[in-house]
C-alpha cells in the first residue's frame, strides 16, 4: 500500500489571524492617509498655480513682526504706504493688460511680535530649499498664534520682520521667499524714511511667491535686458525705473542706485511673462514706455 505523504496545514490560529487582520487595517490606514496628504498637495499646487490665472485679485496680507520695539511713526509710515504699492503694481499691470482688475488687494496686519529671526537658506540645493519651506512654515506659524492671525484666508502673506535701525547711517533689508509658494520674509531695520523701500522689497518677495526670479547677478548687479524696466528704451542706459525683481535703477554700464520712492517701481516684460500678466513669447508684449 502506497501511503499519502502529503501533509495537510494546520488551521491558523487565533492570534495569528488577528495579528494578520491588524497589519491589513494598519496599511489601509497608512494608505489612506498618504491619499489624503497627495490629494491634499494637488489641491494646494492647483490653487497656488490658479493665482497666476488673474481672475481675481490676489489676497495679500503684509504682516509687520517686530523682533525689537520700532517707533509709532515707522509702523504708521509702513502702514500708510501700503495703497500706494498696490496702486503701483495695480498701474504696472495695467500696462500689459490695459483693461484689467486690481491684481492685488493688501492688508496690514500687526504689529506681531516673534522672539527670533526667520530661518535663512545656507544654499540652494533642492534639500536646503525643502529644509527651509518647512522651517519657514513653523517659524511663521508661531507667528500667527501670536498675533491672532489666519493666514488660511491669504493667496500670499509677507511677514516683514522690522527693528530699529542699528545708526543713523545704517538701514537693512533683505528678503527670502519660497519660489511659487506662499510665505515671504523680508527683515529690515525700520524707520519712518525707509518705508517706500521696505515695500519694495515687499513686492519682491510677493512676486518671488508668483514664480518670478531674480534678475541680478551674484555681485547684485541687474542683468541685462531681463532686469530691465524698459528693456527697448532708447539710448537703453540711464533706465527711469527699478525693475522690482533686480532691485535697483541701472543709471549705466558702471553704476546703479536703489529706489528711492515707490513711484520708481517696475514690473519688467520679463517677469510680467513669469507671473502671467501676458504670454511668455516677447512678441505678445507691445513696449509701452510713454505709458509709464
Amino acid at each position: 500500500m502506497r501511503s499519502d505523504r502529503r501533509s495537510a496545514h494546520p488551521p491558523p490560529s487565533p492570534a495569528s489571524a488577528r495579528s494578520r487582520l491588524f497589519f491589513r487595517v494598519r496599511v489601509s490606514i497608512l494608505l489612506a492617509i498618504l491619499a489624503g496628504a497627495l490629494f491634499w498637495a494637488w489641491l494646494d499646487v492647483h490653487s497656488r498655480r490658479e493665482r497666476n490665472g488673474w481672475q481675481r485679485p490676489l489676497s495679500v496680507a503684509i504682516v509687520l513682526v517686530e523682533r525689537a520695539p520700532i517707533a509709532d511713526g515707522a509702523v504708521v509710515a509702513f502702514r500708510d504706504r501700503i495703497p500706494a504699492l498696490e496702486s503701483r503694481l495695480a498701474d504696472e499691470s495695467h500696462l500689459y493688460r490695459p483693461d484689467w482688475l486690481h491684481p492685488f488687494a493688501l492688508t496690514f496686519i500687526g504689529p506681531a511680535n516673534a522672539t527670533e529671526d526667520p530661518p535663512r537658506a545656507a544654499d540652494d540645493s533642492w534639500m536646503t530649499a525643502a529644509r527651509q519651506s518647512f522651517q519657514i512654515w513653523r517659524w511663521t506659524s508661531r507667528v500667527d498664534r501670536e498675533a491672532g492671525f489666519d493666514p488660511e484666508p491669504y493667496d500670499s502673506c509677507i511677514y516683514v520682520v522690522a527693528r530699529p535701525p542699528a545708526r543713523a547711517e545704517h538701514e537693512r533689508v533683505e528678503g527670502e521667499s519660497e519660489e511659487g509658494g506662499r510665505r515671504g520674509t523680508v527683515s529690515v531695520e525700520l524707520d519712518a524714511s525707509m518705508a517706500d523701500f521696505a515695500l519694495f522689497v515687499v513686492a519682491h518677495e510677493l512676486l518671488h511667491t508668483l514664480g518670478a526670479s531674480d534678475k541680478y547677478d551674484e555681485a547684485g548687479r541687474t542683468l541685462v535686458p531681463q532686469g530691465l524696466a524698459e528693456p527697448d528704451r532708447l539710448p537703453r542706459l540711464p533706465q527711469r525705473f527699478a525693475e522690482v525683481m533686480a532691485r535697483n535703477v541701472p543709471i549705466s554700464a558702471t553704476e546703479e542706485r536703489p529706489p528711492e520712492t515707490l513711484d520708481e517701481l517696475a514690473v519688467g516684460p520679463a517677469t510680467a511673462a513669469e507671473i502671467g500678466w501676458f504670454g511668455a513669447d516677447p512678441a505678445d508684449f507691445e513696449p509701452r514706455t510713454s505709458g509709464r
